[in-house]
C-alpha cells in the first residue's frame, strides 16, 4: 500500500531578526520559508515517508522558485505546485525569551493562494499514488476563495479514498474575510479522519466549550479526556483526535506532551520540560508530521503519539519553521529521555 502523504496550504517567506533581537535592532533579517502544511510535509519526508506538497505560488517569482528548490532539497515532491496571479505571502516573526513572548505579523493579503479559486488544482492528478491528505485550519482563514478551495480539497481527498488529517490551527489574526472560524471549520472537519488540535483550537475553531485553561500554564488531564470525547461525539467521522498539551511557563520554558483518543483508548504521552527554547514556531506542525508518520509506521497508536511528541519536542531546538530531523534522532530521544549528552 502506498504511504505517500500529500499536504496542501500556503507557504510564505519568513523574515526574522537574528538571534533573539527585536526587529531592526540590527539592520538585517534572516529570510527563510515556512507554512503549516509545508512544515508537516518536510517533517514526513525527513522521517522517511514520501511527501508531496501542493500550493499556489506566483508565476516566475524568484522567491517562489527558491522556495520550491529548497523543498525539493528537503525531499518533498513539488511537481504539483500551481502558478497563479498574486504575490508571495510574507510573515515576520520576532523570537521571544523569558517573559517576552514571541510575536508574529502576517503580510499575506493578495497572495497567490488567497486569490486562487476552486478548480485551480487538479486534485485527481495531485492525489495520484497517495494514501494520506493533510490540511490545516490556516488555509480556510486566508480568504473566502481559499476557504472554498480548502473545502474542495478535502471533499476530493475523501472521494479518492484518502485518509484525511486536519490540524485546526486557529489563527485569530487571519479570520478577517467575513466568516468566523466556527462558521467554517465544523463543515470541513466533517471530512476528517484524524483530528489534531489544542484546547484553544477546539474552543475557537469548532465553537466548543473546554474546561482546560489555555492561559494558566498548568494542565488538567481529565479535562482533556472529556474534551476529546466531546469532539469525537460531535464528529462521528473522526477516527481519532490528538490534542497537544503545552504548559507555557515563559517564552523560554514550556512543558510539552500530548494525548490521543482513538475511541477505544485514551493515550497520554511522556511529558517533556523544554527549557531555553530556540524556536517554537513549527513545533505543532512537527507534531502533525510525526503523528502522520507514526500512524503509518508503528504497530500501536501509543507509539505513534510518543514519536510525534518527541519530534515536536526536538523541533523547539531548531531555528526556522522546518523540522530538520531524522527518524533515528527522534527515536534516540524516546530511548534516552533527553539527556543532551554529546554523541561521539
Amino acid at each position: 500500500m502506498s504511504k505517500l502523504v500529500v499536504s496542501f496550504g500556503e507557504i510564505m517567506l519568513r523574515l526574522a531578526p537574528p538571534r533573539m533581537e527585536r526587529f531592526f535592532q540590527s539592520p538585517e533579517l534572516a529570510a527563510t520559508f515556512g507554512g503549516g502544511e509545508a512544515n508537516a510535509a518536510v517533517a514526513v519526508a525527513g522521517f522517511g515517508l514520501p511527501a508531496r506538497y501542493i500550493t499556489v505560488l506566483p508565476h516566475k517569482h524568484p522567491a517562489a522558485e527558491a522556495c520550491i528548490r529548497e523543498l525539493r532539497g528537503l525531499g518533498v515532491d513539488t511537481s504539483h505546485i500551481v502558478g497563479g496571479e498574486g504575490r508571495m505571502g510574507v510573515y515576520y516573526v520576532e523570537a521571544g525569551a523569558n517573559q517576552r513572548p514571541s510575536a508574529v505579523t502576517y503580510d499575506r493579503d493578495y497572495s497567490a493562494i488567497s486569490l486562487a479559486k476552486p478548480g485551480a488544482i487538479q486534485w485527481g492528478k495531485a492525489f495520484e499514488g497517495a494514501h494520506w491528505f493533510h490540511i490545516t485550519g490556516i488555509t480556510p482563514a486566508i480568504s473566502a476563495s481559499s476557504a472554498a478551495l480548502a473545502m474542495e480539497s478535502v471533499a476530493a481527498a475523501k472521494a479518492h479514498g484518502l485518509t484525511v488529517s486536519c490540524d485546526l490551527n486557529y489563527r485569530k489574526n487571519l479570520w478577517k474575510w467575513g466568516k468566523k472560524a466556527h462558521e467554517v471549520m465544523p463543515e470541513l472537519f466533517g471530512y476528517v479522519d484524524v483530528g489534531i488540535a489544542n484546547e484553544e483550537d477546539v474552543q475557537l475553531a469548532l465553537g466548543m466549550h473546554s474546561e482546560a485553561d489555555v492561559e494558566s500554564g498548568s494542565l488538567n488531564r481529565d479535562a482533556y479526556k472529556k474534551l476529546a470525547e466531546t469532539v469525537l461525539d460531535r464528529f462521528p467521522n473522526l477516527k481519532m483526535l490528538a490534542i497537544t498539551l503545552r504548559e507555557s511557563k515563559s517564552a523560554s520554558h514550556n512543558g510539552w506532551s500530548a494525548c490521543l483518543h482513538d475511541r477505544n483508548e485514551f493515550h497520554l504521552s511522556r511529558h517533556y520540560e523544554i527549557t531555553n527554547i530556540v524556536d517554537r514556531v513549527g513545533a505543532g506542525d512537527s507534531f502533525g508530521g510525526g503523528l502522520i508518520f507514526g500512524l503509518q509506521t508503528f504497530a500501536t497508536h501509543a507509539e505513534a503519539l510518543e514519536f510525534a511528541v518527541a519530534a515536536s519536542c526536538l523541533k523547539h531546538s531548531i531555528p526556522g519553521d522546518y523540522c530538520r530531523l531524522t527518524r533515528g534522532e527522534v527515536e534516540d530521544l524516546i530511548k534516552s529521555g533527553g539527556s543532551g549528552r554529546v554523541k561521539r
